[in-house]
């Protein structure tokens, strides 16, 4: 059975755009999926990536249109220019975090549903209201967000070293054995990469 290690960011708008996509491969082809949200900021740092506010202009203005573009090819709606973004991430990371290690609900769902509160609703993802709709809305126990901080911390900052490890320096990014699929159009080379190995 293979195993995917999912490197994804609650304020990234390309793991938004990547949808469901990855739990109907994981579906398709039995594999499991480990959430694993990491800090993406440390990782541009580190890695040789910079926030979309520092980059050159040009970088800047083809996201502005790639972003629509990526939308109406997913068939999905976007809220561009969102009111909340850049947030902090941190607070909904450790949340999924939390979910994960207690289990129960849907995951997937939870982290869609914070992804599109950023992305599609226009609310603030750091909003500890926020995050808790979108626990109970995915089967989760809301408290969950206010026990383990300490816990959550700690695992956010091991998957961004293990991010570092892992060779991936973006979000979302897919990671089986030692290859790394790095963008929500990498998905297609995801499922064809399991279909080899199953």
């Amino acid at each position: 059975m293979a195993h995917i290690d999912y490197y994804m960011v609650t304020s990234s708008v390309f793991t938004y755009l990547a949808g469901e996509e990855l739990e109907r491969i994981a579906a398709r082809h039995g594999a499991t999926i480990n959430y694993k949200p990491f800090h993406l900021r440390q990782v541009f740092k580190r890695t040789g990536g910079a926030a979309p506010k520092d980059r050159h202009i040009s970088r800047q203005i083809y996201r502005a249109q790639e972003l629509p573009r990526i939308a109406k090819h997913n068939n999905m709606d976007i809220t561009e220019k969102p009111s909340f973004w850049p947030t902090n991430p941190a607070p909904s990371c450790y949340a999924i975090i939390a979910a994960q290690a207690v289990g129960g609900g849907n995951i997937g769902g939870l982290c869609q549903s914070i992804l599109r509160a950023c992305w599609l609703e226009d609310k603030d993802i750091a909003d500890d209201n926020v995050i808790k709709d979108a626990l109970i809305s995915n089967g989760f126990d809301a408290s969950i967000t206010e026990s383990g901080l300490l816990e959550g911390a700690e695992t956010f900052s091991r998957n961004t070293e293990d991010a570092i490890h892992a060779n991936v320096f973006g979000a979302p990014s897919y990671v089986v054995g030692d290859q790394v699929f790095f963008g929500q159009d990498r998905l297609e080379y995801l499922n064809t990469y399991l279909a080899e190995i199953s």
